[in-house]
């Protein structure tokens, strides 16, 4: 064996934890990719250092040292891995940032940005950026450049532009492609958005719950809002503070029946809910929600987790952020998300009906779980 091998197995002799041993060991054996950049681990035999998700045939753990940082494993003497190249950025970490630069090319970009101009800018093929790209932010790179140029033109709007600036200054080339998605953007037309909503029907009408009492309200584009709280009174002011302008409109039987539809969901999360929604929110905030429409019932993730899937690992505050402007209670399933020690952080419609939510759906997943394995 070479001199430089004897050496290093010698040193791995004398490490304190054999690698077997060490609770890190079983993130190496399942490759976790979550892992990369917490430790690394080297191979006596091989004389090579790795990431922890590394790719290649799994070492005998009696010739594996784990190392703390990457320079512990140059200091030992080993050299990096061709295959999980350990000293450059982690493929997850790779593709965040390939998303983040995308998201900022379509921003910034005057006309929107054609899928194989994107993947390009990438260095990748069409069909794997647009997979990634959907897998991090929930959306299609199209789909993310139409909420950025629906803010846009909100912005604008809101601002005081004319509906002819607000539109060109959006990206938008022609006045017709946008007269053919504005309503659908807005949830009325560019003329009443601009007068701040008014005259827009609000339908709502109130429920009541096992957490409290429940309120629904809908534009023709679909459910605008799901208020919990205790006072019923109340939520109709909430609701009234967040269409100022609008013309709110008692929902009939009809109505009572969609309502009736949201309370099942939250009384027995299981029957899922299906219904048509008016998301109104910046193009961020609409990443955020719709990657919070993929937790599946039963399961939490972290503000960061959110972050990582969205391509921006360092906006845990926007993401909470995002998460408290959430209207749509529990059709936007904003309470799935609690702080990385567990905790159960802050909820707009309080802590104890987040609790109350997160364990009747644990609850129920657990009770599906039992009945697959009988």
């Amino acid at each position: 064996m070479p001199a430089m091998f004897i050496t290093l197995a010698k040193n791995l002799k004398s490490a304190p934890l054999q690698a077997a041993d060490d609770p890190r060991w079983a993130r190496i054996v399942v490759r976790d990719k979550s892992a990369d950049g917490a430790f690394w681990y080297s191979v006596a035999t091989t004389g090579v250092y790795c990431r922890p998700s590394c790719p290649s045939r799994r070492a005998n753990p009696k010739n594996v040292q784990l190392h703390d940082t990457l320079d512990q494993a140059r200091a030992a003497g080993f050299r990096p891995c061709r295959r999980c190249d350990p000293d450059g950025p982690s493929l997850e970490a790779g593709n965040a940032a390939m998303v983040a630069a995308a998201c900022r090319r379509i921003e910034q970009s005057q006309e929107e940005p054609s899928l194989a101009e994107l993947a390009d800018a990438a260095g990748r093929s069409a069909g794997y950026f647009h997979r990634i790209f959907k897998a991090a932010t929930g959306l299609t790179p199209k789909d993310y450049a139409a909420a950025h140029r629906a803010a846009r033109v909100r912005q604008g709007l809101e601002d005081g532009a004319s509906v002819t600036t607000a539109i060109y200054d959006a990206g938008f080339n022609s006045s017709g492609r946008f007269y053919e998605k504005s309503t659908g953007m807005l949830g009325m037309t560019p003329t009443r958005y601009r007068a701040g909503g008014a005259d827009e029907e609000i339908r709502f009408a109130v429920g009541e719950t096992s957490l409290g009492a429940i309120l629904v309200a809908s534009s023709q584009k679909g459910v605008a809002s799901i208020l919990l709280g205790d006072d019923p009174d109340a939520l109709v002011r909430d609701l009234q503070d967040r269409f100022p302008r609008a013309r709110l409109i008692g929902g009939d039987h009809d109505y009572e029946a969609l309502v009736a539809r949201v309370v099942g969901f939250v009384e027995v999360p299981a029957l899922g809910l299906d219904l048509p929604l008016d998301v109104r929110g910046t193009a961020f905030q609409q990443r955020v929600w719709q990657a919070l429409q993929d937790i599946p019932v039963g399961r939490t993730v972290s503000y960061a987790d959110i972050a990582q899937r969205i391509g921006a690992p360092k906006a845990t505050r926007a993401i909470a952020a995002a998460c408290a402007a959430n209207n749509l209670a529990v059709a936007i399933p904003c309470h799935r998300v609690i702080r990385r020690d567990g905790d159960l952080s802050g909820y707009a419609w309080g802590a104890e009906r987040k609790r109350a939510l997160l364990e009747r759906e644990a609850g129920e997943s657990d009770s599906a779980y039992r009945s697959a394995r009988r």
